[in-house]
């Protein structure tokens, strides 16, 4: 036995040393830089390509067959334009395991890789040639080498590690004109086999323009093949990512999953986390996502059938300056028919809410919703008033210098494709409080239409529309609704600080604007508005106990508003024909059981001031001291003036007067003429006797 040891290892090295010497003697002899000119030409002739050898190209033939090669291009099919580009490459196999069947590799190493992927007009790409989409074949029958391949045994396949670096690939649409580049591309991994756990670092940066997309990132996993089953496993998935997507700065993405499993079919996990940070100058965003993931290659299905979202926020601007909340719910997509679903209930910053959503079409997304949400404050999120300004007259922190408003950002609407429905149990905005809020949505083309809105506020109901257009170069608003039983004092004050009207009723508003700022808006409303109240009162003066106490002095008499005192009414109504901001009066009616009134003039809702006249007539029967009011039945003119927190009133007595005295005038001609008169028909009836 061993004799027959002895000599088969005496033969075994006699093979190996005869392979040995075999494969120095091509080393010494074989150089196949030589052949540089053949190569080149045989690629021309088949693919129509150029192919450039710079670089030097070695071989190894012992103990492993393996090649190095440096600085190597390809151009474009039919152009000189570089396709691909390659700084080195080494890759060397074992030899020996390759006489039974085994290509075990002992390394492969890419250096500085650059690949340029296009996709053009006519929906072809630049290596559909190279992949013999066009119909060709490589060289022999496609059955000869599907015979031959079945006849042969599988190759066992093992690397001992792969090293990619500074590798840039690029994809261009035509169709699109979208782009994408991975640079710096980086790939570390272990030993790969058939079955075995392999180690792989990745690390890469995305550059991007639609959408616009500026991210570095770096995946760490465990990796297992199995290629017979078309089937990998990754375990310990570990993918952190920074940088700016689409106008997102300082954004932060890290994802986890202790098990994604899958094959050519189909893939799994029992577990995906999802974490995202967002910073911005005034608020700080982070969202937590963990759901079970699966999904279908072929149907391009997938499905997280339980997720749950975490929001946690923080900014000055916030409630407490932070906001956290937490929803449940599920996804489904349909890639195929470019199709989401998603149901979700819970939490969503200060809100409750329950909602479906829908999205179509991934390039140009269209989005379908119906939502409740217990309610809402949108004052929150809003931009605070510069120090110091005044919401209208726009007054300046530093006297003379102008006042800063902050411009009112509609961008996410000219792209936004929209319809759906919302339902909101108690909503404020821009401090007007409503409730039961129902209102239909549908933004197209820059273009949002809120039709019908209706709600219940200030002890009333509304109900009408608005439209915002941001397809324009400055944004316009038309707002068209109709108010029935509204409290008006409470609604004055919270939208316009206006704390001088009391009174329930009708008010119809026609009013259209544009600008870009809230102060520019105002001065630009046009249209229309219509006043009908009842049982109210005009607050700050009393008319009737001024003339008492004032009536008999004569001149005029100016007051400020006086929070304590107030002119009741039975009946107000008013029309305003609003143009430029100043909405303008002519029919003022107001009525009660000891005062009419009425008058013109003009709201200034751009600068926020009022200039009117009105003309007050007590009741003649008005018992003032003393007995019966010498000023009863009289007309006192009253104009009230000024910005809204500053009213004057002036009651000019003098004009009532002079009126006064021409009434009497006019009444002692009356007398006269009417004494005449029965004179004449008594002189009258003598002469005909």
């Amino acid at each position: 036995m061993n004799r027959f040891l002895k000599y088969g290892l005496l033969t075994a090295g006699g093979v190996v040393l005869v392979v040995a010497g075999g494969a120095a003697y091509v080393v010494a002899t074989f150089n196949p830089n030589d052949y540089k000119p053949q190569i080149i030409r045989a690629v021309k002739d088949k693919t129509q390509r150029t192919l450039r050898l710079d670089g030097n190209i070695k071989l190894t033939f012992f103990p492993s067959i393996g090649a190095d090669i440096g600085k190597v291009s390809l151009s474009e099919l039919g152009s000189d334009q570089e396709f691909a580009a390659l700084d080195s490459a080494h890759v060397a196999l074992a030899l020996l395991p390759l006489f039974s069947r085994q290509a075990v590799v002992d390394e492969v190493t890419v250096n500085g890789l650059k690949l340029t992927w296009v996709k053009l007009k006519s929906g072809k790409t630049n290596i559909d040639d190279l992949l013999h989409k066009d119909g060709s074949r490589p060289e022999g029958k496609a059955e000869e080498q599907q015979e031959n391949k079945s006849a042969a045994s599988p190759v066992k396949l093992d690397i001992a590690a792969v090293h990619v670096e500074k590798t840039e690939l690029d994809y261009r649409d035509e169709t699109s004109g979208a782009q994408y580049a991975l640079k710096n591309i980086t790939l570390n991994t272990g030993h790969i086999a058939y079955g075995a756990p392999t180690k792989i670092d990745f690390s890469a940066t995305l550059h991007s323009d639609k959408p616009r997309l500026d991210v570095s990132a770096q995946l760490k996993t465990t990796l297992t093949l199995d290629l017979d089953k078309q089937a990998w496993r990754l375990e310990g998935l570990d993918l952190q990512a920074k940088g700016a997507l689409a106008g997102m700065g300082d954004l932060a993405v890290s994802l986890a999953t202790p098990d994604l499993q899958g094959d050519a079919q189909a893939l799994k996990s029992s577990a995906l986390n999802l974490q995202l940070d967002m910073k911005q100058p005034e608020q700080a965003f982070q969202v937590k996502l963990s759901t079970p993931v699966s999904g279908d290659f072929k149907s391009q299905q997938f499905s997280l059938p339980n997720f749950a979202v975490a929001v946690h926020a923080t900014g000055d601007r916030l409630p407490g300056k932070s906001v956290s909340s937490e929803m449940k719910g599920s996804v489904q997509v349909d890639a195929a028919k470019q199709n989401v679903q998603m149901e979700l209930a819970g939490g969503l910053l200060q809100s409750q809410i329950k909602a479906r959503v829908a999205m179509n079409n991934f390039a140009d997304p269209a989005f379908h919703f119906d939502a409740d949400v217990d309610q809402f404050d949108a004052d929150v999120y809003l931009l605070k008033k510069a120090e110091g300004a005044s919401a209208g007259a726009g007054a300046s922190k530093v006297a003379g210098a102008p006042a800063t408003e902050p411009p009112l950002d509609l961008s996410a609407l000219k792209k936004l494709n929209l319809d759906g429905s919302l339902r909101v149990g108690a909503l404020k905005v821009a401090n007007l409080k409503s409730s039961q809020v129902h209102l239909d949505v549908k933004a197209h083309n820059g273009v949002l239409n809120l039709n019908p809105l209706s709600a219940k506020l200030y002890d009333g109901s509304m109900n009408g529309s608005i439209t915002v257009n941001a397809a324009q170069a400055t944004p316009g608003f038309a707002i068209n609704e109709n108010l029935s039983g509204i409290s008006i004092a409470p609604l004055l004050k919270d939208i316009a600080n206006f704390d001088t009207l009391e009174g329930k009723g009708n008010v119809a508003l026609k009013l259209d604007t544009q600008g870009n700022t809230v102060g520019a808006l105002k001065k630009l409303l046009n249209g229309s508005m219509v006043l009908n109240l009842a049982d109210g009162a005009v607050k700050g003066i009393n008319i009737a106990k001024t003339l008492r106490s004032f009536g008999k002095s004569g001149g005029s008499q100016t007051q400020v508003a006086n929070k304590d005192e107030k002119t009741d009414f039975s009946e107000l109504k008013a029309s305003f024909k609003v143009n430029n901001g100043i909405a303008h009066n002519d029919d003022l009616s107001l009525k009660s059981p000891l005062l009419r009134l009425s008058g013109n003039g003009d709201i200034n809702l751009g600068n926020d001031s009022i200039n009117y006249l009105a003309k007050a007539t007590l009741a003649g029967t008005l018992e003032g001291q003393g007995g019966k009011d010498s000023v009863g039945g009289l007309t006192v003119p009253v104009r009230l003036s000024g910005p809204f927190t500053d009213l004057k009133y002036t009651l000019d007595f003098g004009a009532m007067v002079s009126e006064a005295a021409k009434q009497k005038i006019e009444a002692k001609k009356q007398e006269v003429k009417g004494k005449l008169m029965d004179q004449l028909k008594g002189g009258l009836k003598g002469l005909f006797r």
